[in-house]
């Protein structure tokens, strides 16, 4: 009867995949698009739907569907390595390799125990560290490093204490969705949206933190009352063991460990100024931001040459970045084709053209979005729509926030929301055997997720900073 059912769900996924650009195509027809705009349209839907049905063989739809067009002669490869954003992959090959160095290191255990060592944590403060700790690593290692890093730990208090880890986890990845959008370095949508709007480190720093920190501080009052329960079974667990340990303390950072810390504390300085730099040295703009990642990461190795075969190998998201560069591939086949303007002008001509209701459309739609597609696919579909809204003389400055603020914030919403969902579910499933049910995770990721996007569009609309 199971594999029955597997069969069923499979033939409805394929039918769905068959069925949906089918109806986009003939919905293109009665809008008046051209047949190459069709094609384009119903390719570009294919792989979208695909990567979301079978999220294991999203390779493949990129590749078939990049193929499909270099067939119908939508795109040139010179137009097509333009469109791939080489600038984003190089700056997050950069980041992967001095992050996962510093990784390897053994800093973040480090850190990590050194919180956990106070001898003054219950329950509450031991619950709220493992969320502040949680979007504190993704804003400044990417959600994926940071989710890993947590997973180990949770795991090993969770063992040592002997509860159940489902709620700690659950809490700890919406903690890192909420800390990824604080830095450019939090997600890799940071970074393509940093470099196709012309925002920098500071415009971050001013604008996506303060909101990152507001929407962290609501959700760890909701979670903590969600929760309450099973804080008091931590805190009475914690009566009778030493969490702290379990994870001994070095006296001194070895020599290993202060060369990477240094390197990255270094990097994210010159990040931070990286627009200051390039007005002293005269370089044009985001030129530092996306080159500086390489520079420090050609440094680290230097420092550690031996592990370097293994970072590049084990630390570098090779599957990740080509999936993107086929993905931003396609969304820029989009905008050339013109699709992008019939959307954006879809778009105001359905909503109206005040730009507080524009913005509450932008925000909710990638959020909504977000939490059953991945979110660089759903950021990677807008940006071509929000460029052409600038055609339409529309201030893109608040609606890149409000993209911004939905994919990361909209990812909590169900399991499947971001890559960090994806990657800590499946490390509890491998070495705990525990299978997390959609019902259990979109009733706490709902709630979170709904009060981080009211949260982040007040702040759009009324701070002085996202001025229109």
């Amino acid at each position: 009867m199971k594999f029955i059912a597997l069969g069923n769900d499979m033939v409805r996924k394929v039918l769905l995949l068959l069925l949906i650009p089918v109806f986009t195509g003939i919905g293109g027809y009665f809008l008046g698009l051209t047949a190459q705009q069709l094609i384009i349209l119903s390719v570009f839907t294919l792989s979208i739907l695909g990567t979301f049905l079978f999220w294991q063989l999203r390779l493949s739809f990129v590749f078939l569907g990049s193929t499909a067009l270099f067939l119908i002669s939508g795109v040139h490869i010179e137009q097509f390595l333009r469109f791939a954003s080489l600038d984003v992959i190089i700056f997050l090959i950069g980041m992967m390799i001095v992050v996962g160095m510093l990784k390897e290191s053994g800093v973040f255990h480090w850190l990590v125990s050194v919180a956990l060592k106070r001898r003054s944590v219950d329950g509450a403060r031991l619950y709220i560290i493992i969320i502040v700790l949680s979007a504190v690593l993704s804003a400044l290692t990417g959600e994926v490093t940071s989710m890993i890093v947590m997973m180990a730990v949770i795991l090993e208090i969770s063992d040592s204490l002997e509860i159940n880890p489902t709620p700690l986890v659950i809490s700890s990845v919406l903690a890192t969705n909420i800390g990824s959008a604080a830095t450019v370095l939090g997600n890799p949508i940071g970074i393509l949206i940093a470099l196709r709007s012309s925002l920098g480190f500071e415009d971050f720093l001013t604008h996506a933190l303060p909101v990152s920190v507001a929407v962290l501080f609501a959700a760890v009052f909701v979670l903590c009352f969600w929760y309450r329960g099973y804080i008091k079974e931590i805190s009475s667990k914690l009566m009778l063991k030493d969490v702290g340990s379990r994870f001994p303390v070095a006296l001194s950072i070895d020599a290993r460990m202060a060369v990477n810390l240094a390197i990255f504390c270094m990097l994210i300085l010159c990040l931070a100024f990286h627009r200051r730099l390039e007005l002293f040295f005269g370089f044009s703009e985001n030129r530092l931001l996306v080159v500086l990642p390489i520079i420090f990461a050609g440094i680290s190795i230097i420092f550690r040459c031996e592990r370097v075969h293994y970072c590049i190998v084990h630390e570098v998201e090779w599957k990740s970045l080509l999936f993107f560069m086929f993905l931003f591939a396609q969304a820029g086949i989009l905008q050339a084709s013109g699709l992008a303007q019939l959307l954006a002008q879809g778009l105001v001509k359905g909503m109206g053209n005040h730009p507080i209701v524009l913005s509450g459309v932008v925000l909710s739609s990638s959020g909504l979005l977000s939490g059953f597609l991945d979110n660089t696919v759903v950021v990677s579909s807008f940006i071509p729509v929000i460029k052409n809204l600038h055609l339409m003389h529309f201030s893109l400055k608040p609606l890149w926030w409000c993209v911004l603020f939905g994919a990361c914030f909209g990812g909590n919403i169900t399991a499947i929301g971001s890559t960090a969902n994806i990657v800590a579910l499946g490390l509890l499933e491998k070495q705990k055997g525990i299978k997390v049910d959609f019902g259990q995770w979109l009733k706490i990721g709902l709630i979170v997720a709904s009060l981080s996007l009211f949260v982040s569009y007040l702040a759009v609309i009324i701070l002085p900073v996202f001025s229109y």
